[in-house]
Parts: structure tokens; sequence; C-alpha cells
């Protein structure tokens, strides 16, 4: 069963790699391009283009950068380019926005500068060339992707379930956890051998990744257990969102060794609202709770916190 725990991150450890001597002038090409890159927050990992003049940031339908936190205005910042300029500037946020540990009004950016936006989401603002950029982005996604699933990892689905679960308790929004495992799936391994069972582990994430939405997080949290993060879905959407995993694995047939297999999953359900659970840790107890009902009930079903 999965367990979740709280990562906090401070101001010194975000500023601790050290910047480039006052003088320093990066050469540029015509090439470079200006990007955030999250380090903290629900925005970990990502990268954003600055392709828009101005790009808003905020939690907003509108924001070119959208980041659903704690603490983020609809429209909280932008950053606007001024012939060779980069411009910070707050766009009146609730919170502030803060570079360097300052908070500003207005900040002209550069190279490495740490933006912060909301009470967790930390941002790099830096520049790149395309090879630059295609680096950086495998560099991410290696610290957060599990290897063989391409799924993320379980440090990446901890430190963003206790982010969801936050803003979904402040906003009142609903937010449902789906966790499943591969019913007998020992035996695949013993049978077949564990070359096999990762060709079958690979191929049910495969299948899981292309159901879901961009916004759901998608983890592998065990040797055969995975979660989905439901953003905004209540229990009766997460109910139809599991059992259309459930009925596309048990459908498919999996090559191995030149035999057809099939698999089948288990799935337990947990949402909020619930007055029962009290924060992420309760959660993810609620989604194991159900997920044990799945298989003591008999397999190959879905199974609501109840």
């Amino acid at each position: 069963m999965i367990r979740s725990s709280i990562v906090t991150v401070s101001w010194d450890d975000i500023t601790r790699v050290q910047r480039e001597p006052p003088g320093t002038v990066k050469a540029r090409t015509r090439r470079d391009q200006a990007y955030l890159i999250g380090l903290a927050g629900s925005a970990m990992g990502e990268m954003f283009k600055l392709s828009h003049n101005p790009t808003i940031i905020g939690r907003g339908q509108t924001a070119h950068v959208r980041i659903v936190d704690e603490g983020i205005s609809r429209e909280h910042c932008d950053i606007l380019s001024e012939g060779e300029t980069m411009v910070l500037r707050d766009l009146g946020s609730t919170n502030g926005t803060f570079c360097q540990g300052e908070r500003i009004e207005r900040h002209v950016l550069e190279d490495g500068d740490k933006i912060l936006v909301g009470s967790s989401t930390v941002l790099k603002f830096t520049y790149h060339d395309s090879l630059d950029e295609l680096f950086q982005r495998q560099m991410y996604e290696s610290a957060l992707r599990d290897d063989l699933t391409k799924a993320f990892n379980k440090k990446y689905f901890t430190e963003r379930l206790e982010s969801e679960f936050v803003f979904a308790m402040r906003s009142q929004a609903p937010l449902s956890l789906v966790v499943f495992d591969l019913d007998h799936f020992k035996e695949v391994n013993d049978t077949y051998g564990h070359p096999a069972g990762d060709q079958v582990l690979a191929g049910v994430a495969r299948l899981i990744a292309g159901l879901i939405r961009a916004e759901d997080i998608f983890a592998r949290v065990g040797g055969e257990e995975f979660a989905v993060i439901c953003r905004g879905t209540d229990q009766a959407q997460a109910t139809i969102v599991a059992e259309r995993m459930r009925q596309t694995v048990a459908a498919y047939s999996f090559p191995v060794e030149g035999k057809s297999l099939a698999v089948a999953i288990s799935a337990g359900i947990a949402s909020l609202p619930d007055s029962r659970i009290i924060d992420a840790q309760a959660l993810v107890g609620a989604a194991d709770q159900a997920l044990y009902e799945a298989k003591r009930t008999g397999r190959n079903r879905v199974c609501v916190a109840g």
C-alpha cells in the first residue's frame, strides 16, 4: 500500500545554487528563448516557453502559464519583453509576487532569477537554445518519471497529492484519488519471468496514460501499483474513469513470448469532499482500503471508499 509524506522546501534550498558573478554577460544568439522552469510546487519539473508578450502567469483559464496552487490569483503576474529586457510585473495579486526573496511590483529579470508565486510555487527564469531545451526537458523528465512505465514516480506523486489536497480543501473543490494494481501479477513474473512482467507493466501504463486528462497525475507508486490524482473530479466521475481503465485493460491482449496474455486490475477510489478525510495521508488510506475491498471481493473490479 502506498504511503504519503510532506516535503518542505525552504527559500535557502531554492537559492543555494550560486548565480553568475556581477558583471558577467551571457552571450546569446538568435536561437535563445526565455523559459520558466518549475522548481517547487505543482509545476515542479515543467518547462514553460515564454512565447507570448506579455506572458500571463496565474490559475485562471486565460493564463498562458497556468498553475493551480494555493495563493495564486487568476492573473497573478506577467513577464513582458521590452527589447532585450524581460520584465516581471505583479498584476495586483492578492498575495504578491516575489523575486529572489523580495516582493516586487516590477523587476528586470536576469538569467537564473527565482520567482515565488503563491505559497509553494517557485519558478526559475532562464534562457535556452533548442538544444538546451531538449537537454533540460530530458533532465527534468528523468528526475520525475519512472524509467520503466514513464509514469510519474512516487516522490512526485506524494508532493503533488499534498498540494492538490490543500488546494481542494481551501477552495472546496472536488478531488479524487484512484489507486489500482494488477491482479495476480506475481504469477506473471513466476510463469514468464521478470522481463515479461516489465513488458506488461509498461503496456498497462501506456493504456492508462491514453485514457486520462492532461491535468491528471498518473504515477507508479509501487511494484505493480499505480495511482491517478483526478483534479476537479467527484466520486461519481472518478468511478466512471476507473471503470473505463478497468475495462480497457481487461479487453487488451498483452503479447508475451508469442502468446496473448489477459491481465486484470482492481481499483479503489477515495474522494473529496469527505468529512472523515482530514489530510492527504487519510485520502491515501481511504483509497487503499477501497482497493483492498476490491481484492477481497473477487478482483477485476472497482470499489469506492464508504
